[in-house]
């Protein structure tokens, strides 16, 4: 079958090994001072691997490969590492909307009868907001720093923003991070029974007053239908945070160009493929910011 898969470039391989964290599937191995993916089925070619890659040797190509095995990955390398490895595995399924991987990793659990390390979480996140000021500006260790899933609102503040006086900043009315829809996670606690702005990368820009009309209140994803790449992990994720995140309503924000009009698609789509039911409201921007309409579909 074609999929997509990591692929390493030799030539620009130094064999340091720093990809190898990143791969607790263990596809990879340092062999004869070189990088090597040994197996295509414990590769997800979901990419955690790349941005540890300090020469820029690894990429995701599509190919023929043989598919993924989720239950053996389970088996032959994350339920070894422990709850912690466990625990991360876990999460990476989630944070890229690997919603069916997710459920096999589960059902391997419990088969093997092994506790699952997210049942305790919601404790554990608890007690984090008590030190989260302490930890929001500690170095992240794994993954993309980038992709770091960040609540703003964890100690109660207003995300409302406020208009200043003349000569002050503009109060942000930001809630989360990261905000692009290939890096959010469906199932983080922003996106927790919330109204969802579901924004094109350009609406934020040609908006003057974009926080304060559209974003109070609400959790936020960016996308752009015309140049993002594949549009079923947007889909799935939308679907996800329907179903599994429970959230309320979804505000699509699209500029008045033509190829914007896919983010509705993608959102119908979605709609079409989760259990739940929510209401849309779609809200059409014109090239120099104005409203041109704004209706439930």
């Amino acid at each position: 079958m074609k999929r997509q898969i990591i692929t390493i470039d030799e030539k620009s391989c130094t064999g340091c090994g720093d990809c190898i964290p990143g791969c607790p599937e263990g596809a990879l191995q340092v062999i004869d001072g070189k990088a090597r993916l040994i197996s295509d089925l414990f590769c997800d070619g979901l990419g955690a691997c790349i941005g540890h890659c300090p020469t820029g040797a690894m990429k995701i190509v599509t190919r023929e490969a043989e598919p993924y095995d989720e239950k053996r990955v389970m088996h032959e390398s994350i339920a070894k590492g422990g709850a912690n490895v466990i625990a991360a595995h876990l999460h990476h399924l989630m944070d890229h909307g690997q919603n069916d991987f997710f459920q096999q990793a589960l059902e391997y659990l419990e088969e093997e009868g092994i506790a699952n390390p997210l049942e305790h979480e919601a404790v554990r996140q608890s007690a984090n907001k008590q030190t989260h000021a302490a930890h929001h500006h500690a170095p992240h260790t794994g993954g993309c720093p980038g992709s770091r899933t960040i609540d703003f609102n964890t100690k109660g503040e207003s995300d409302t923003a406020v208009a200043a006086m003349p000569g002050t900043p503009v109060q942000s009315a930001l809630r989360q991070w990261p905000i692009q829809l290939h890096l959010v996670s469906p199932q983080a606690p922003y996106f927790q029974g919330s109204d969802l702005l579901l924004a094109a990368d350009c609406a934020a820009f040609a908006v003057g007053d974009f926080h304060g009309k559209f974003m109070s209140g609400k959790s936020l994803a960016i996308a752009c239908p015309k140049l993002d790449s594949e549009m079923d992990v947007y889909v799935d994720k939308l679907a996800a945070m329907i179903d599994m995140s429970h959230i309320n309503t979804i505000t699509v924000a699209i500029m008045e160009v033509p190829c914007c009009g896919g983010l509705m698609s993608i959102v119908d789509e979605a709609l079409r493929k989760a259990t739940r039911k929510v209401p849309v409201k779609k809200v059409v921007i014109s090239l120099q910011g104005e409203t041109l309409s704004e209706e439930w579909v």
